[in-house]
C-alpha cells in the first residue's frame, strides 16, 4: 500500500480524494493544520500532497522546510493560480503542481508516475558506486579517483548535489537553492562555480567527461 500524506484545510475535499485514491491501494492520512502535518512522521511517508492555503502557515513555507528535512516526492495541489506560486513552489523543492480542480484520475497518475520516478532514482544512486567522485558528508570532503578535492564550501555544496542527483538533469534553480553558501544567487556565479569545479577535475566545458551543460535547463554530472 502507498501511504500519502495530505496537507489540505478543505476536509470534503480530502475526503473525496481519499475515498478515490483507496481504490487504488493508496491510503491518504490528511491533517488542515499544517504544524500537526509537519510533525506526523514524514519519513513514513511515501509522498506529500500540499495545499498552499492552510490556516496559520503559508503552504510554500511547508514546502520549503519539509523538502530542506525529507527526500519525499511533493505535489502542490492549490486552488491558487498566481504563476509565481507555481513557479516558487517549484524552485524551492515541490516536484509537481496541480491546480484546483482537478479529476482525482489525474492526481492518482501523478502520484504513481511520481513514486515510479523517485524509486528509479534511488535504484539508481545504490547502484551508482563506481563512480570517480565519492562524498564524505561527516568530513564534508569529497575525492574524484582517489584524491580529496580542495573545494570551498559553495563548490562542496554545488558538487555535492550533483553527485546526489548522478545521470540526472538539475535546473539551475535547483543548485542556486540547495548552494546555502551561494551569496550572490545568480547563475553568473553558478557559472563560475561550475567552471573552477570543471578546473579542479580536469574537465572541460567544450569537450566534458563529467559535467555536462543541459541546454534550457542546467547541468548533470556522469561518470
Amino acid at each position: 500500500m502507498i501511504n500519502v500524506l495530505m496537507i489540505e484545510d478543505d476536509p470534503e475535499f480530502a475526503q473525496i480524494l481519499s475515498e478515490y485514491l483507496l481504490k487504488f491501494n493508496i491510503k491518504v492520512t490528511n491533517y488542515e493544520d499544517p504544524y500537526l502535518g509537519l510533525s506526523a512522521g514524514i519519513k513514513n511517508y511515501d509522498l506529500l500532497v500540499l495545499d498552499l492555503t492552510l490556516p496559520g502557515m503559508d503552504g510554500l513555507e511547508v514546502c520549503k522546510e519539509i523538502r530542506e528535512k525529507y527526500d519525499i516526492p511533493i505535489i502542490i495541489s492549490s486552488a491558487r493560480s498566481d504563476v509565481n506560486d507555481r513557479v516558487v513552489g517549484l524552485q524551492i523543492g515541490a516536484d509537481d503542481y496541480l491546480p484546483k480542480p482537478y479529476d482525482p484520475k489525474e492526481m492518482h497518475a501523478r502520484i504513481i508516475s511520481l513514486i515510479r520516478r523517485y524509486k528509479k532514482t534511488n535504484e539508481i544512486q545504490e547502484v551508482a558506486t563506481d563512480t570517480s567522485f565519492k562524498v564524505d558528508e561527516k568530513r564534508h570532503e569529497i575525492s574524484y579517483a582517489g584524491n580529496i578535492l580542495t573545494l570551498t564550501p559553495a563548490e562542496y555544496e554545488i558538487l555535492e548535489y550533483l553527485i546526489k542527483q548522478h545521470s540526472f538533469s538539475v535546473s539551475r534553480e535547483q543548485l542556486v537553492y540547495h548552494c546555502k553558501s551561494l551569496k550572490d544567487k545568480d547563475s553568473k556565479s553558478l557559472d563560475v562555480i561550475i567552471g573552477r569545479l570543471r578546473t579542479k577535475i580536469g574537465d572541460s566545458s567544450k569537450s566534458p567527461k563529467h559535467i555536462f551543460s543541459v541546454r534550457g535547463i542546467g547541468y548533470k554530472l556522469i561518470g
